[in-house]
């Protein structure tokens, strides 16, 4: 199997503005004579390639946190498609999203964000999971962009490396979230596999 690492470095990563920069302290150095290595993390949860859940944009008690959501939304099936230079319109939801797919990854431009209502017409076409390859579609309406797609159970995968990925078309996606208990976000390892997948001892009926 070919597995393409579409994830970011979390500590040379962009970082969303004003959020903080994430840091590393070293707590214990065996160059210094301590019998191991250990070092702390300081980073905001939404470095680098990451989830959002929808109590990322949501206060309510029952808004699903990462650990809430089924791990399904984030293994399976995808969709890698580009799209063209420019806002994405409801003309670039109708003409450029499959509606064959439950999982999408988007190749974006310097001048991708939404326009007008885009985004609630994503929403609509119910996908599992939305990922591109920026820290933000929303341009002056980010908040409500993620509403409108969290709010439709679109999980949103962020800060995707795409570099690597071959071609658009269809792939296998494995981005679990790290399991951090009730919060809205959380760091992830993704990877996309192009050539052949195993998911099950009889080929003829597969679990996926």
């Amino acid at each position: 199997m070919n597995f393409i690492d579409i994830s970011t470095n979390l500590l040379t990563a962009e970082v969303f503005p004003g959020d903080p920069e994430p840091r590393l302290q070293r707590v214990n150095r065996m160059e210094f004579d301590d019998e191991y290595n250990l070092t702390a993390l300081y980073a905001s949860l939404h470095t680098g390639t990451h989830v959002d859940a929808p109590s990322h944009v949501y206060d309510e008690e029952d808004a699903l946190t990462v650990t809430d959501i089924p791990l399904s939304k984030f293994i399976g099936p995808v969709q890698v498609i580009t799209l063209p230079t420019g806002p994405i319109t409801g003309e670039i939801i109708e003409d450029f999203f499959p509606r064959d797919a439950k999982k999408v990854i988007i190749r974006t431009s310097a001048s991708s964000e939404f326009l007008g209502g885009a985004a609630e017409d994503l929403a609509n076409l119910g996908y599992d999971l939305i990922g591109y390859d920026k820290l933000s579609l929303g341009g002056s309406s980010e908040v409500a962009a993620h509403r409108s797609l969290l709010g439709a159970g679109t999980v949103l995968l962020e800060g995707l490396d795409l570099s690597k990925v071959p071609h658009d078309g269809e792939y296998f996606l494995i981005a679990q979230p790290i399991k951090i208990e009730g919060m809205e976000a959380s760091f992830v390892r993704a990877v996309l596999i192009d050539d052949y997948i195993f998911w099950s001892a009889k080929k003829d009926n597969p679990i996926i």
